[in-house]
């Protein structure tokens, strides 16, 4: 319990930085209450990011209302974290409920929570463990370090010699194992050395996997169903059925990444459903916890995951209370109101109108269930086509200069959906 002194000092502070963030004499009387958002971050803040020009607020279900009051469709979905929607009640009462009894213990002890947790994601998934960790690249990181102690322990794979394959354009984040992986001198330019082992090779490439993980080191090979920042690239159909079919057959793990695909984004529970197979180890993010709080999950059986001993891998916040009550409200929310069910026949309704759209301006529709792209002619800028709609009322992003990718919360509804086409449709047509 504080102190009154210290409360009261804490006040203090509080209404001298409140004072502080009010614009002064040297703000200029016509500037916006957005441009003071975008001023304040470009001062203060790393530029690491390039937003969108929107000053977000308030967000409920598909929509979000920026700082003078306008309000967008969300067609981002903070790259499908919140695809039960902005602010669900639901998640926000178990997020609420559960810091008012008890936010961390570190793994140091037990907490009431974790194991509810773990033995409902499981079941849920199918596999026998879960390490909970807190974001999709600690997640990603987890089941590179299982897969090669798997590789160590298991395989016999010679010391320090474990290999990873990835498919190029892949992402996953960007610790410098992220980078390792990638092939896009954006995310791994300057940051050298990088991590040894990893090997790319071709999305959707059958022939060059097979050829891959004859290489005897080769201890798994991470994927993503379908490649999200990429530009939501869809993979051939068997794609998938292959690997799973390469991997068992090379006594290779298969890590299906599936933080940005997974949870009823693609209009199944996972990606890998439409082919009905099952990675080895299973990468979850973003969603696990509707967007409030991050929560991350790598599963898989005791064969893999009991390589891992006491004190070879941890997080200081993972599998806490808090994460824990708030992702179990979250995969609860994606099975009760059917947003998987939902995110299918919304994304055919949008896939079969933007299809509908002149060649010579939008050139490639792609998608599944709620995660779609189009592919802006070279004459347009994809940029400036995001603008127009943010002038129209949705918010979108571009990617790879001329994609613009189309994945709003899976609680959107049909009228939602054919309001927000139109302005889609009526944006791009009057470019």
């Amino acid at each position: 319990m504080f102190s009154k002194l210290s409360t009261r000092g804490i006040a203090s502070r509080l209404s001298c930085m409140a004072q502080k963030s009010q614009p002064n004499e040297t703000t200029p009387k016509n500037t916006s209450r957005s441009e003071a958002v975008f001023a304040r971050e470009q001062k203060y803040g790393a530029h690491n990011y390039h937003p969108l020009p929107v000053a977000l607020s308030r967000g409920e279900g598909v929509h979000v209302w920026d700082v003078e009051g306008k309000r967008y469709y969300d067609y981002l979905s903070a790259y499908s974290a919140v695809n039960q929607g902005h602010c669900h009640p639901k998640i926000i009462q178990a997020l609420t409920e559960q810091s008012k009894k008890l936010a961390l213990t570190s793994r140091a002890f037990y907490s009431d929570v974790l194991g509810e947790y773990e033995e409902y994601i499981t079941k849920l998934f199918g596999y026998d463990k879960v390490l909970p960790m807190n974001t999709g690249v600690e997640g990603c990181e987890t089941a590179c370090k299982l897969a090669r102690k798997w590789g160590y322990v298991k395989k016999q794979i010679p010391e320090n010699k474990a290999k990873i394959i990835f498919a190029r354009n892949n992402f996953w984040g960007r610790t410098l194992a992220a980078i390792s992986a990638s092939s896009d001198p954006s995310s791994y330019g300057g940051f050298g050395p990088y991590m040894p082992g990893f090997e790319l090779i071709d999305y959707n490439n059958v022939e060059q996997l097979e050829k891959a993980l004859q290489d005897p080191t080769v201890c798994a090979f991470m994927v993503e169903p379908i490649q999200g920042e990429a530009g939501v690239v869809v993979p051939d159909e068997g794609y998938l059925r292959k690997v799973r079919e390469l991997c068992t057959k090379h006594n290779v793990l298969w890590i299906g990444d599936e933080v940005q695909t997974g949870l009823a984004r693609t209009g199944r529970m996972l990606a890998v459903d439409y082919e009905e197979v099952r990675p080895d180890i299973l990468i979850l993010g973003k969603a696990l916890s509707g967007g409030v709080y991050p929560v991350s999950a790598a599963l898989c059986n005791d064969e893999v995951m009991l390589c891992i001993k006491p004190g070879e891998h941890g997080s200081t916040y993972g599998g806490n209370p808090l994460g824990c009550r708030v992702a179990i409200a979250a995969l609860e929310v994606l099975q009760e109101e059917r947003l998987a069910e939902n995110a299918f026949k919304m994304g055919q309704l949008l896939r079969k109108e933007l299809s509908k759209l002149p060649k010579e301006v939008v050139s490639v529709v792609r998608g599944k269930g709620l995660l779609n792209a189009i592919v802006i002619n070279s004459k347009y800028d994809a940029w400036d086509v995001c603008l127009k709609l943010r002038d129209n009322g949705l918010l979108a992003k571009p990617t790879h200069g001329d994609i613009i990718r189309f994945a709003p919360p899976l609680v959107i509804n049909e009228a939602q959906m054919l309001e927000s086409i139109d302005i889609i449709k009526k944006t791009i047509l009057n470019m």
